[in-house]
């Protein structure tokens, strides 16, 4: 009876993952690194990471954490469907002086369900 259950329990299992597989993408990003270079302060700091859909299923982006001072601007709000071309926008507060060694992580429907995204420069006077 133990293994009976256990059968059962792993074909629903696989069941499960196959279906949530069915509802993943794939993405593809130009670049994951925005790079400022030698950037001065009080500049612009506003980049924008462009990615396209090379999946079969719309892409959702649930949600997108930060490891710095820097806010996301702007993310889609509507699903990207596959071959198109969605953008993250993000701002650096370029007040500050120093290096940019930061961190995006960006979580959604694809696969890998995670993907990490960096900012990297620096802000002199």
């Amino acid at each position: 009876m133990k293994y009976l259950a256990f059968f059962i329990s792993l074909i629903a299992f696989n069941i499960n993952a196959t279906a949530q597989t069915d509802q993943n993408t794939t993405i593809e990003f130009e670049s994951k690194v925005i790079d400022y270079g030698s950037i001065k302060k009080g500049s612009d700091g506003n980049r924008t990471f462009i990615f396209t859909n090379t999946g079969s299923v719309d892409f959702e982006i649930s949600n997108i954490f930060s490891s710095c001072n820097c806010d996301i601007v702007s993310k889609p709000d509507m699903p990207i469907k596959p071959g198109e071309k969605g953008k993250i926008v993000v701002t650096y507060d370029t007040k500050k002086v120093g290096p940019i060694v930061k961190t995006l992580t960006v979580k959604g429907n694809m696969i890998p369900p995670i993907i990490a995204l960096k900012l990297k420069g620096i802000v002199v006077e």
